[in-house]
């Protein structure tokens, strides 16, 4: 049964390894976050505090991921296994995953206007909180807004050009996609070392303001530095995140079509990449126009 002719149109995979060493080191990164994020742990005081069990997950996570998708890869290119239904299998796949992306961030949307909108449930009297500096839009988030929105048009100059055949035009609109994002990365990784503001608590003098209770508070404002500072980091941050993913998964799709691994029928992996990449720019540009733009001076309600 087994090498008798294939009479259906769906790829049964091979067992793999590749589920259990990616759910050991996915174990193995959560339990690292645990003990190196609590380092007053009394329990494991060797431990605690080191990222070293992280960083040993980390590597099991990106070895499955290059394992896992250098098998995937085989079956398409070597074996011809990609039949049009597998295909449109994957590209549900892809459209599920990027609707799950679209609700991870709707958190982070959720916390900065929970906070931005109704600042006194938060204990913060206003928005921007009292003693913040926010960044200028109009500075290196604008640059930043400008490099994701001309990577989007490279990267679908490439796909056109690999549509029609067109390698080098494809090579090239890549080559240049990568870089864009790589740049993005960059000014970014700038702005967070320059940002007038953290992401932890400090402990700074009491700053006292009235509630909508019209009760006299003193709240420090390190507690102030804290929320804009986790709302912001934690949003910005995490798209950043996933830039450099998309910059990676890019790169890998870059040097598949140096290697002539695409061709106007079969080219779905860039087709997830280029995917990926449109929703980066979308939800960069939410995060611009709120966190950045309209986070300046929000209005609130009591």
């Amino acid at each position: 049964m087994a090498h008798s002719e294939v009479k259906h149109d769906y790829h049964l995979v091979d067992p793999s390894g590749w589920p259990i060493i990616g759910s050991i080191g996915a174990f193995t990164m959560l339990s690292g976050a645990v003990f190196w994020m609590n380092s007053g742990y009394s329990a494991f005081q060797s431990l605690a505090g080191q990222p070293w069990i992280f960083i040993v997950g980390l590597v099991l996570v990106l070895y499955t991921m290059v394992g896992w998708w250098r098998d995937v890869i085989k079956e398409s290119v070597v074996r011809g296994d990609h039949t049009p239904v597998v295909k449109l299998g994957l590209r549900f796949g892809m459209v599920l995953f990027i609707a799950s992306e679209v609700m991870f961030f709707v958190a982070w949307f959720w916390a900065f206007f929970n906070s931005a909108l109704f600042p006194h449930d938060v204990s913060i009297g206003q928005w921007p909180p009292v003693g913040i500096t926010t960044l200028d839009p109009w500075h290196f988030p604008l640059l930043n807004t400008l490099l994701l929105l001309t990577s989007a048009t490279t990267v679908t100059w490439a796909h056109h050009a690999l549509q029609h055949g067109d390698r080098k035009g494809a090579i090239q609109g890549l080559l240049l996609t990568v870089g864009l994002g790589a740049s993005f990365t960059c000014v970014q990784a700038y702005e967070y070392s320059h940002a007038p503001f953290s992401f932890g608590f400090h402990h700074l003098p009491l700053i006292p303001f009235t509630d909508p209770a019209h009760v006299s508070l003193s709240v420090g404002a390190g507690n102030f530095d804290a929320i804009y500072g986790s709302t912001f980091f934690m949003a910005t941050g995490f798209h950043g995140f996933h830039v450099i993913v998309g910059t990676i998964f890019l790169t890998v799709c870059l040097f598949r079509a140096i290697a002539g691994q695409f061709t106007p029928e079969r080219h779905f992996g860039f087709e997830a990449a280029a995917w990926y990449w449109h929703f980066v720019d979308v939800v960069w540009l939410f995060l611009f126009s709120f966190i950045y733009v309209w986070g300046q001076s929000a209005v609130t309600f009591a």
